[in-house]
């Protein structure tokens, strides 16, 4: 028996990650691939009785759980814990305009970048919130995937989970007497 059951999803894609320009806090829109996307998981995630979805407040992140929501009959909360790290400076940059704007050593800069425990902290308040108020339930969260991945380090150590997380990839775990990844970092449905 599980306590609960939570399906953490990354946003689809954007134009910024097509440039591989630093999105953090920046409300960066999905694209229409990022909707298509979108509409691919949602397709998918029907196989399943999902009772609750929560997303970041950020609107790709939004957009992408509206989308999967309305597919699957369920309304949409937004919680600010599950927002993508802040990049402070290097927001909207490209690794070569961080490299001529501040040189090939800027990650040793104070550049206003939130560090790892604080993104982690935020993700795990969320987690416990609600795997406390939701047992015996399956919630389904879409956010951003350095607040996912960094999150996942904490939940699942036992678990390889180095690999980059693709846009609007699913990760699956079950909590029973530990956390369990029973789906990583899947996006089948984009085939």
């Amino acid at each position: 028996m599980f306590l609960v059951i939570i399906g953490l999803v990354r946003h689809g894609i954007t134009d910024w990650n097509i440039e591989k320009r630093v999105q953090g806090h920046s409300d960066i829109p999905l694209n229409d691939t990022g909707r298509k996307q979108s509409c691919a998981l949602a397709k998918r995630l029907m196989n399943v009785k999902w009772e609750y979805i929560y997303s970041s407040d950020l609107s790709r992140a939004k957009e992408t759980a509206d989308i999967i929501g309305q597919s699957l009959g369920l309304t949409v909360k937004t919680d600010e814990r599950l927002r993508e790290m802040h990049c402070g400076e290097i927001e909207g940059t490209t690794l070569d305009e961080r490299i001529i704007k501040w040189g090939s050593t800027w990650e040793k800069l104070e550049l206003g970048i939130e560090n790892d425990e604080a993104i982690i902290d935020r993700g795990m308040s969320f987690i416990s919130d609600i795997s406390n108020s939701l047992t015996g339930k399956k919630v389904l969260i879409v956010s951003h995937g350095a607040l996912i991945g960094l999150t996942l380090k904490r939940l699942i150590p036992h678990v390889n989970t180095e690999d980059h997380l693709k846009n609007t990839s699913i990760t699956v775990l079950s909590l029973k007497s530990k956390w369990e990844c029973e789906i990583y970092n899947c996006a089948r449905h984009l085939q």
